[in-house]
């Protein structure tokens, strides 16, 4: 049994809040919220299942949800829709490291074009995933360029 741990510096980190909203005023805060999302993988002899627990802020998904970051496309081409968004360049979630850092699916209300490198701003819904056979958390949903 594993279990992500929490640190100190996410619990702390500043982050505004507004009823079903979550500004970007503080990209980091946005990342350190996601951060703090807890995983525990669960494995018996025979059962497997992955528990979640996310902070109140965005235990029930954000309406509307602003971040930063880096566009990882899921795809080839130029304009994508489907890609993951990652805080830091340094971060590859396809390195097969654990410590690639947090990331996050989005998927597109239209098509962006992508340019590596080129730091995105998005807004969309932020929606949990609480089905227990998976690590993912989260997903952007209906994402805006801002």
């Amino acid at each position: 049994m594993t279990k992500t741990s929490v640190s100190a510096i996410a619990l702390a980190a500043p982050m505004t809040f507004a009823a079903g909203a979550v500004w970007a005023d503080d990209t980091a805060a946005q990342w350190d919220l996601l951060a703090q999302i807890e995983v525990e993988e669960i494995v018996t002899e025979t059962t497997y299942e992955v528990r979640k627990v996310f902070p109140s802020a965005i235990e029930n998904g954000v309406d509307q949800f602003d971040i930063s970051g880096y566009l990882v496309p899921l795809s080839d081409g130029v304009e994508i829709s489907d890609f993951i968004l990652i805080s830091d360049m340094g971060f590859c979630p396809f390195c097969g490291s654990p410590e690639h850092g947090t990331s996050l699916q989005v998927s597109m209300a239209d098509p962006i074009t992508f340019e590596e490198g080129k730091r995105v701003t998005l807004r969309g819904a932020l929606e949990t995933v609480t089905d227990p056979e998976t690590w993912q958390t989260t997903v952007l949903t209906g994402a805006q360029a801002l």
